[in-house]
């Protein structure tokens, strides 16, 4: 009987020296990138690939608003704004002063939960016109906003035929002040708000409205956004304004009641105002994100950046080369330290390159495809912090999962297991959200490193908690926030370094 020997997997045994040094050691892995051709190829190709997809990607986006104009609020913002609206001029200081008797309309299933009924003072009845107004809604009780973007939450307070709300609006030079009380008497101050330029001649009165309905049905592979015509009515009374005692004029800001077209906006009877609207005073969430459709071509560039760093660590192994590395470096945490900064510092410079030049070429072309009214220039410019997070933050995502396919590559010692499994755990639950049902999508773009995409989003799903919308991946919308989900990436490869140093330093080679 032939006893086969027992061969120890090679293990370095020297021990660190001065020479050790982690600036050494980064100026070594450094000369090893550089020096091999195909990953400074691969580098540049990644840069190549970002910037082409991207403006192809832009190329191909069309958008068409029929000839209609974008309505945008003061700070440029593209809004929704339509209303019923009975209104006269106050001009100067004065004040507004509403009971809120009843608030009711069609819809069901949470549809009226952000309908509005209150008082508002307005720059002009053009869309847009910035504005001060405080309401009662069915879901979200007493609210005071303003400049379509800014919401202030006062007391929970809900209205009925028995429970009316009164209202008052003051202006006192640029400040605007809300009070709510439940019997015209006891007053509560619910905030002081000071929205961009006002004329003296203002437009105040009352006003009602209600959000548009979306119904969302999610299969495998396909989606169906319905939006459905919501309406509501209020009735309110004891109207008093101050200053200027012409005539109520009766008004429709933006369209009409889609199911019912001819429908009055409202009339006045006495002190009694019943008020029909319909759509929204808010930011127009399903506007599309311009900056976010700059950069489509990241997806695709990604994929070369993972196949560059699994390489640059597993060629060593293919070569049997890690015994030497490991020889004139015995510790092997620094090691994997030095190889991630190095990758990871040459994967961001790559990526901001791609990022910094896909951005201006592909807004040009979105811009020329109908894109203009959505792309305001202090907006768009690179100094604005959305644009400085998504170019900076596409970045930080190709140099994390660079990263990540490094420690993959120490913890399989295959590049073609490294390569997939990373594509697997990024690019995968990516395309996968985009037919899966939404539930599912968004728990993959929760928990998965595809969270990261989320840095790319222009707007974040809670930027606007008073809008309801369908936040939907394929239309840019992630359920995290930008930097959450680029921080779900930078732990899985936290967690992958840590599994190649305990690799690493169970064998070397």
């Amino acid at each position: 009987m032939t006893t086969t020997p027992t061969i120890t997997p090679y293990r370095s045994t020297l021990e660190a020296t001065g020479r050790d040094g982690f600036a050494q050691l980064l100026r070594a892995e450094w000369t090893k990138f550089r020096t091999v051709r195909r990953w400074v190829l691969g580098m540049v190709a990644a840069v190549l690939v970002t910037v082409l997809i991207s403006l192809l990607g832009a190329a191909g986006n069309h958008v068409s608003n029929n000839g209609e104009p974008v309505p945008k609020a003061p700070d440029g913002t593209v809004v929704t704004d339509s209303f019923g609206f009975v209104h006269r001029t106050l001009t100067g200081n004065g004040s507004i002063t509403a009971r809120v008797r009843s608030l009711t309309g069609s819809g069901s299933d949470g549809a009226l939960s952000w309908a509005k009924a209150g008082i508002m003072i307005k720059a002009g009845t053009k869309q847009g016109a910035g504005y001060v107004a405080l309401m009662v809604t069915p879901g979200h009780g007493v609210r005071l906003q303003y400049d379509f973007t800014h919401d202030l939450a006062g007391p929970s307070a809900k209205v009925s035929t028995g429970s009316p709300r009164w209202l008052r609006l003051t202006r006192a030079g640029s400040a605007y002040t809300g009070y709510e009380s439940a019997d015209g008497t006891h007053w509560t101050e619910v905030g002081t708000v000071r929205p961009a330029a006002i004329p003296a001649a203002a437009q105040a009165g009352v006003f009602v409205t209600t959000p548009m309905r979306e119904k969302v049905t999610r299969a495998f592979g396909s989606t169906s956004v319905v939006a459905g015509g919501a309406s509501a009515t209020g009735v309110l009374d004891h109207v008093d304004l101050t200053g200027d005692k012409g005539q109520w004029a009766i008004d429709r800001v933006g369209h009409g009641d889609l199911n019912q077209p001819d429908k009055p906006a409202g009339s006045v009877s006495g002190d009694t105002f019943t008020v029909n609207g319909t759509g929204d005073i808010a930011p127009d969430v399903s506007a599309p994100d311009v900056v976010g459709k700059t950069l489509g071509g990241v997806l695709l560039g990604l994929l070369v950046v993972i196949a560059v760093a699994t390489l640059f660590i597993t060629a060593e192994y293919r070569r049997d080369m890690m015994r030497t590395t490991l020889a004139a470096s015995p510790r092997r945490g620094r090691v994997v330290a030095a190889k991630a900064v190095v990758i990871g510092a040459v994967t961001f410079l790559a990526g901001l390159v791609a990022t910094c030049v896909s951005y201006p070429l592909a807004l040009h072309s979105l811009r020329k495809n109908g894109f203009a009214p959505y792309a305001a220039h202090a907006q768009m410019a690179f100094t604005n912090g959305t644009v400085m997070r998504v170019v900076i933050g596409s970045a930080l995502l190709l140099a994390l999962a660079a990263v990540l396919a490094l420690a993959l590559g120490v913890v399989l010692r295959s590049s073609a297991g490294a390569i997939t499994l990373v594509a697997v755990l990024v690019v995968l639950p990516q395309i996968l959200s985009y037919v899966l049902p939404l539930t599912a999508g968004h728990w993959l773009l929760r928990l998965t490193p595809a969270a990261a995409f989320a840095i790319q989003q222009g707007t974040s799903p809670d930027a606007y908690p008073q809008v309801a919308h369908a936040c939907l991946p394929e239309g840019g919308c992630y359920p995290l926030s930008p930097w959450s989900g680029l921080g779900v990436l930078g732990v899985y490869a936290a967690v992958a370094l840590a599994l190649a140093v305990w690799r690493l330093n169970r064998r070397d080679a």
